[in-house]
């Protein structure tokens, strides 16, 4: 009985990792170069779901960015 115990936790454990998903905490940051036409709330709409204008103020602190400026070729950190 203890033996079938160990079995089915061990096979819970192997579904579980197979499912979990990352908080890419510490995978690698996405970067997007700005195209023409490009704002801070076009990139963060098209790359995050949810509050727009949260995205817009990570991507501000991710990249230390003084205000909504962007320039043509620049390389954003998309946390």
């Amino acid at each position: 009985m203890f033996v079938r115990i160990l079995i089915l936790a061990g096979i819970a454990v192997l579904v579980w990792s197979a499912t979990a998903h990352s908080s890419q905490a510490h995978g690698r940051k996405q970067v997007v170069t700005v195209k023409p036409y490009d704002t801070l709330w076009s990139i963060a709409a098209r790359h995050y779901g949810g509050d727009v204008r949260d995205a817009i103020w990570r991507i501000e602190q991710a990249n230390h960015l003084p205000g909504a400026d962007l320039h043509l070729g620049q390389r954003l950190v998309l946390p």
